[in-house]
């Protein structure tokens, strides 16, 4: 039987991005990164609410052990924030880091804490609102604990995706302008990461379009979205270029997906607007997905330790 996607959220986004499940609340958070809100979404109730952060907002993480208590990025800081999911404004209780001084423009993208609760994310050349006008070279892959952040890869064009295999010692990621999906090996403990090789080449598959955000599954495979092409794929990272599944959206620019729901088995998957010539937009682009019917289970999202 195929796959069943549902729209689960109405409202496009400008950007939506990095969806966390929160097994504590039953409840799928995630970005619209040019609209500048955080979102949250409850299955049982259907309900929807979010609130204005005011800047370039590209991640939304519970802090483990906290009630009502997430760190976000704002621009290319990030901040511990106090927000009760419901309400649409939200408290900033401190800054925890800022990086990237010698390049005013650049923004955080994509985030997400390894199994250890530290937090990994990299920036870009300036908000991804017109993905043509940023600049090449410009981004770093962070990671951040114990207030010290840590530079691993320097030189990056759009840092994207990222997944963690504690079971293999890997670490997967994206550069949305390299065109792979990349491996790393990766020691939790100590934080580091290296041998850094492409596993997944997107025109070596016919596939238009480029990498974005991605999730892993308890099985060990990836699912990555590939914006503007209407794609989420499924691809199998222990035997290099192998494409698994492909899924179909009504949305163009798939951007990003996790595992929820009680069991670990539903996929919740964001979509954006951003403007591209040659695309027009419908009111399907922007909304907020989920896939039942995969017959796989997801990995529990982590929440930051601070």
């Amino acid at each position: 039987m195929a796959p069943k996607i549902e729209k689960v959220v109405d409202v496009p986004l400008d950007l939506g991005e990095s969806p966390h499940w929160d097994a504590k609340t039953q409840s799928v958070y995630f970005v619209d990164i040019n609209g500048h809100y955080i979102n949250r979404f409850v299955p049982a109730t259907r309900k929807y609410t979010r609130a204005y952060i005011g800047l370039n907002v590209s991640f939304i993480i519970p802090v483990e052990g906290q009630k009502d208590q997430f760190v976000i990025s704002r621009g290319k800081q990030i901040a511990l924030i106090s927000w009760d999911g419901e309400s649409d404004s939200v408290s900033i209780l401190k800054t925890l880091y800022e990086v990237d001084e010698q390049y005013p423009e650049n923004v955080f993208n994509d985030g997400k804490c390894d199994p250890s609760g530290r937090l990994w994310t990299g920036t870009i050349g300036a908000p991804p609102v017109d993905l043509d006008k940023i600049e090449n070279g410009r981004g770093t892959l962070y990671s951040f604990q114990n207030g010290k952040a840590t530079a691993h890869v320097t030189g990056l064009g759009i840092s994207n995706g990222l997944a963690f295999n504690a079971a293999l010692k890997k670490f997967y990621y994206i550069d949305s302008r390299k065109g792979t999906l990349d491996e790393y090996d990766i020691d939790i403990t100590k934080g580091t990461i290296s041998n850094g090789k492409p596993v997944f080449t997107l025109n070596k598959h016919g596939l238009e379009g480029f990498l974005d955000g991605m999730t892993i599954d308890a099985d060990g495979n990836l699912w990555a979205a590939v914006p503007p092409s209407y794609k989420l794929i499924k691809i199998d990272p222990r035997r290099p270029e192998t494409l698994l599944q492909t899924i179909e959206f009504p949305a163009q620019e798939v951007t990003a997906a996790v595992f929820g729901g009680p069991n670990l088995d539903e996929l919740y998957v964001t979509t954006g607007r951003i403007p591209v010539p040659g695309l027009t937009f419908t009111p399907d682009d922007g909304a907020t997905y989920r896939v039942t019917g995969l017959n796989v289970k997801g990995l529990p999202s982590v929440n930051v330790k601070l």
